[in-house]
C-alpha cells in the first residue's frame, strides 16, 4: 500500500538571522488556530527551533537533515509523520543554499538540498533593512541559482513603513516573483537568545502569548492562503511497509530518559523509531532530583544545559545514587554532550566554580574557559555500545562551548569532521557507561 503525498513548503532565507523561525512560528500558529493540522519540520539537526514548532503547531517537530539522514530515512520520515496533515511546513538553516559537503554523500545538509529532494516549494524570507530593489534581485539569484528549487514567493521582513514597501515591490513584479506579505520592524517579534540559540520554550512563561502575537501578525501581514495554495505534493512516496529505520537501535527495551531543563535536546525521530521497534521509554527528571526507573535497562541523557544548573545536579542525591546503582548493575548509560559532562567528575561553570558530578567518567570541563565547537561528525564505533557495534558509523552534530580539562577513559568513537578530517573529539567509556559531545541524528550498519 502506498501513502498519500503529503503538501510541503520550506521556509528559508539567504542568511542566518533574515527571521526565518519567526515567520515559521507565526505561519504554524496561525494556520493551526484556523483548524488545520499542520506538520513542522526543522531543516539540520536544530534541536532547540523543534520545542516552540511543536507548541506553535500542536504537532511534534521533526528534523530533517540530508547531511545526517539518508533519503530512504528522510522520505520515509515525512511519509511516517505527514501522511494525515494538511500541509507541512520546514524551516531552512541558515542560507537557502549553505551547507556542509560530505565525500561519498549526496547532500550537504542545506535547505536547497531538501526542497529539491522533497519536491517542496520555497517561500524565502528576506530581511530588507536598507534596502529596496536590491531584494528582488537577491530573491532572484536564489531563484535562479538551482535549476532543482523552485522559490515560489517571498515574505519581506523588517519593513520600515508603507512607503518603504511601496519602493520595494514592484522589483519583484518586475522578476515575476510574488511577494505574499511583509511584516514590520517589531522587537516583540523576537525571541530571547542564549549560548546554544533560542532559550528553550519550556523556560519562557509568556510563550503561549508570544506565539499568538506572532501568529496575529503574520494573519495580518501574510496572504496565509496563498502561502498554503503554493505547497506541492511530495515528490517521492515510499511503500508503507514499516517506520523508517535511523540506524540507531534502541539501547534497551526499557530505557530511562533524562528529560528537563537541563536535558531536553533528544532529537523526536529516534524516539520514535525506538519506540516503533517496542522499546519503552520512560523520562525522568534529574533537576526534580529524581532517580532513573531502576526497571530500566538504559539509561539515555541528552543534551541539554548542564552548566547552567551544576550545582543543583550536583545537590541531587536520589538521582546521583540512582544514576550511580544502575551503572554497578551493568546497564547501559550514555550521554550526549551535556549528558557526557553529567557523567563526568567535574564541571565548572562560567563563574569558575567548580560542581561535582556522577563521576562515573573521568572528564572534567569547564565553561570559565569557552571555546566553541561545531559541524557535523562522522564517527566509527570503537566498541560495543549504547550507540551500535563497533565498527558501526553514526553520524552526529557537534555544538558546544565546554573545554575539556582532563580525560583519561577508554575513547569511545573515532571521529571526522564534515570534510573527513580527523578532529580531536573521542569520546569515552568505562564499563557499560560511554559518552561523547556528539548529538547522533543517524547511523549505518549498526
Amino acid at each position: 500500500m502506498t501513502a498519500a503525498a503529503p503538501n510541503g513548503i520550506i521556509v528559508a532565507a539567504p542568511r542566518s538571522g533574515a527571521g526565518k523561525t519567526t515567520v515559521t512560528l507565526g505561519v504554524l500558529r496561525a494556520l493551526a488556530r484556523r483548524g488545520k493540522r499542520v506538520q513542522p519540520f526543522k531543516c539540520g539537526p536544530d534541536y532547540i527551533d523543534l520545542a516552540f514548532h511543536t507548541a506553535a503547531a500542536q504537532q511534534t517537530s521533526y528534523n530533517l537533515d540530508s547531511w545526517a539522514m539518508s533519503e530512504r530515512q528522510l522520505l520515509g520520515l515525512v511519509c511516517d509523520v505527514a501522511a494525515d496533515a494538511d500541509v507541512a511546513v520546514v524551516e531552512g538553516v541558515m542560507g537557502l543554499f549553505d551547507g556542509a559537503p560530505q565525500p561519498g554523500r549526496a547532500g550537504k545538509g542545506s535547505a536547497a538540498d531538501l526542497a529539491a529532494l522533497l519536491g517542496w516549494p520555497v517561500v524565502l524570507v528576506l530581511d530588507v533593512s536598507g534596502q529596496t530593489e536590491t531584494a528582488a534581485a537577491v530573491a532572484l539569484g536564489c531563484a535562479r541559482f538551482r535549476d532543482d528549487v523552485e522559490v515560489a514567493g517571498v515574505i519581506l521582513n523588517r519593513v520600515a513603513s508603507a512607503r518603504h514597501r511601496a519602493l520595494i515591490e514592484p522589483a519583484f513584479a518586475t522578476v515575476g516573483i510574488r511577494v505574499l506579505g511583509a511584516l514590520g520592524r517589531d522587537a516583540q517579534l523576537t525571541l530571547p537568545e542564549r549560548h546554544l540559540g533560542l532559550v528553550q520554550a519550556q523556560e519562557l512563561t509568556t510563550i503561549e502569548a508570544h506565539l499568538d502575537h506572532l501568529a496575529d501578525c503574520v494573519s495580518k501581514s501574510v496572504d496565509l492562503d496563498a502561502v498554503v495554495a503554493l505547497a506541492q505534493p511530495l515528490r517521492f512516496v515510499r511503500q508503507t511497509d514499516r517506520t523508517s529505520d535511523f540506524g540507531i537501535r534502541p539501547p534497551g527495551q526499557r530505557i530511562a530518559l533524562a528529560s528537563d531543563a537541563a536535558f531536553s535536546f533528544s532529537y523526536p525521530h529516534l524516539l520514535r523509531y525506538w519506540h516503533a521497534q517496542g522499546a519503552e521509554i520512560v523520562p525522568f527528571s534529574p533537576m526534580n532530583d529524581e532517580a532513573p526507573d531502576r526497571a530500566a535497562d538504559a539509561v539515555w541523557l541528552p543534551g541539554g544545559y548542564p552548566e547552567l544548573h551544576a550545582g543543583r545536579l550536583a545537590s541531587a542525591r536520589a538521582f546521583l545514587a540512582g544514576l550511580r546503582a544502575m551503572a554497578t548493575s551493568g546497564a547501559a548509560i550514555h550521554g550526549e554532550c551535556g549528558g557526557y559532562m553529567m557523567l563526568g567528575t567535574g564541571l565548572e561553570d562560567a563563574d569558575g566554580v567548580r560542581h561535582a558530578m556522577a563521576g562515573l567518567l573521568s572528564l572534567e570541563t569547564s565553561f570559565a574557559r569557552r571555546r566553541l565547537h561545531l559541524g557535523y561528525r562522522r564517527a566509527t564505533l570503537l566498541a560495543d555500545c549504547s550507540l551500535g557495534q563497533k565498527g558501526a558509523v553514526v553520524h552526529g552534530h557537534e555544538f558546544h562551548y565546554a573545554t575539556i580539562l582532563s580525560e583519561a577513559d577508554d575513547p569511545l568513537i573515532d571521529c571526522r569532521d564534515a570534510s573527513g578530517g580527523a578532529i580531536a573529539e573521542r569520546g569515552a567509556r568505562r564499563g557499560s557507561v560511554t559518552g561523547s559531545f556528539l548529538h547522533v541524528l543517524s547511523g549505518e550498519g549498526t
